[in-house]
């Protein structure tokens, strides 16, 4: 089993609900993204998402559209994303680590560059938000080949021929974006998450977190109620915005843990 298994399935046999928070390399600023990495983690923090920046990040909402424009001014790259996972290993070696991003850095990396140099770095996942999993039988095999999960999205929208798709690439947990639109966008309706979960698990047998919408703890913990985990991304970027860089470690740290504690009651 993976560590993304592995702690999920820890998870289950708890009776508890994970929790996936998103930031993304480089912001606010590159020497705060393993302390900000580590404030996760103490925040309650089940599974880490790491975004690798992207000029065109076609999923995101202006707010992580704003945090990968401010990671590109640094020049933060794909390299450097996988040496923020590296030095983090240097003193966790057991929270899972997925990354999130597009195809474009990838390819220009080369996919087998890619799957060698993310291993080595104790990367436990991807998302690729534009590799369509019907496309992506090679890449996911030689993902799992090497001890990886490929992680895709499924959407309201999503037909029962990709639910049935994904269902047979994927691994780890499947992705189910709650909203027909980008990250941060609109508030979410409970009631057509758990329906369209209920519908997604007829096929995929995998957890399921569900994302995109997720604000505060009330919102986590309905969508814990019906799912296998929350993702927050938008909010915790936002946290960072409003904060000065000397707070943000604690300040992040801090929200994570309310959504832990409402997570948990």
């Amino acid at each position: 089993m993976s560590r993304i298994q592995t702690t999920l399935a820890a998870l289950a046999a708890n009776n508890k609900k994970g929790l996936i928070p998103f930031i993304t390399a480089g912001d606010p600023a590159p020497e705060l993204t393993v302390p900000l990495m580590h404030a996760l983690v103490r925040g309650g923090a089940d599974i880490l998402e790491l975004g690798v920046p992207f000029s065109d990040p076609m999923a995101e909402g202006p707010v992580i559209q704003r945090a990968c424009e401010r990671a590109l001014k640094f020049g933060v790259s794909l390299h450097d994303v996988l040496g923020y996972v590296r030095q983090f290993r240097q003193t966790d070696s057991s929270t899972p680590v997925v990354l999130m991003g597009y195809a474009n850095p990838l390819e220009r990396m080369g996919v087998d560059a890619f799957i060698a140099a993310a291993k080595e770095a104790g990367v436990d996942g991807s998302i690729v938000v534009d590799y369509p999993p019907e496309e992506c039988e090679e890449f996911a095999e030689k993902m799992q080949a090497n001890g990886m999960d490929p992680i895709f999205l499924l959407a309201p929208t999503s037909t029962e021929e990709r639910i049935m798709q994904v269902a047979k690439v994927s691994s780890g947990f499947t992705y189910y974006v709650s909203l027909k639109g980008v990250t941060g966008a609109a508030n979410i309706d409970t009631g057509e998450v758990a329906a369209r979960v209920a519908a997604i698990r007829k096929h995929v047998k995998l957890p399921i977190g569900v994302g995109f919408g997720i604000r505060d703890a009330a919102t986590a913990k309905a969508v814990a109620q019906v799912s296998d985990a929350v993702v927050i991304g938008s909010r915790i970027i936002q946290e960072l915005e409003n904060t000065p860089p000397e707070q943000a470690v604690a300040a992040v740290e801090s929200f994570l843990s309310g959504i832990r504690k409402a997570l948990d009651e």
